[in-house]
């Protein structure tokens, strides 16, 4: 998350400058965070202490993300899956969230950062539940950037939630089942109202998006990069978006 204000480095700064003229920042960026366990046992520590590191990526990234503009950054933090980790490990990520979430706190306020959270929420422990309501509370109204943290997520499970609620509607009798479109599909999804990804990030090394907004990233850039997640800072994210600004984004379409 956003660090405290602090004088920043000149160099840094021009490396922003010329990144904004070079060409479009991605308003959304959606990020894969991958490569903690196997960063730290590279090193002989414990899974932890990677993902402990990677907090520190995740507040390096976040401090630039506002700096650039991008306006929304969402975050691939626990999936639905990682709840069949050992106990320990998932008892360790949990109390790693509520650490970072009272230390950001005031952070995230003074930079005008909102902080949003979304998943099946009510699988969170009590103590992890209340810490993020509390912040993302405080940080409701404001507007520079929204950090949505991905929490007990999955793609297939979002969309199997939307199933339900549609199915339910139309058995109410509320919604025409033939007035089922792709705006009805994404108004019923947890990300609603957030404007799809232009570019997904996945670092660790493996070329797939793992249950990740299955939906929304159906026309997001992929940029996938071999570094683990603790070990990827700034200059790496200013390169994957470099990579975004040398793509052709058709949608499909033919350009004229």
């Amino acid at each position: 998350m956003a660090s405290k204000k602090k004088t920043q480095d000149p160099s840094d700064r021009a490396a922003q400058v010329a990144l904004a003229d070079r060409g479009p920042i991605p308003a959304h960026v959606a990020v894969i965070m991958d490569g903690n366990g196997r960063w730290a046992k590279e090193r002989g520590l414990p899974r932890v202490q990677g993902h402990h590191e990677g907090a520190v990526s995740v507040r390096d990234l976040s401090e630039a993300a506002a700096q650039v503009g991008v306006r929304h950054l969402t975050l691939y933090t626990f999936s639905t899956e990682n709840w069949y980790r050992p106990v320990t490990e998932v008892n360790a990520l949990m109390q790693l969230l509520i650490r970072t979430l009272r230390r950001e706190a005031e952070t995230l306020q003074g930079n005008d950062i909102r902080l949003d959270a979304i998943g099946d929420l009510d699988k969170l422990p009590e103590a992890a539940r209340r810490e993020l309501d509390e912040v993302m509370a405080s940080t409701a109204s404001n507007a520079r950037m929204t950090i949505h943290l991905a929490l007990s997520y999955s793609g297939r499970w979002e969309l199997v939630q939307a199933a339900r609620r549609l199915a339910r509607m139309a058995a109410d009798g509320q919604l025409d089942p033939d007035a089922i479109d792709e705006e009805a599909v994404a108004g019923r999804l947890t990300t609603a109202g957030i404007p799809d990804p232009d570019l997904l990030i996945r670092t660790g090394g493996d070329v797939r998006i793992s249950n990740f907004l299955l939906w929304q990233a159906a026309y997001a850039e992929l940029y996938f990069t071999e570094r683990y997640w603790p070990a990827f800072r700034r200059a790496d994210f200013y390169q994957a978006i470099r990579s975004f600004q040398d793509r052709d984004r058709r949608f499909g379409r033919v350009q004229e």
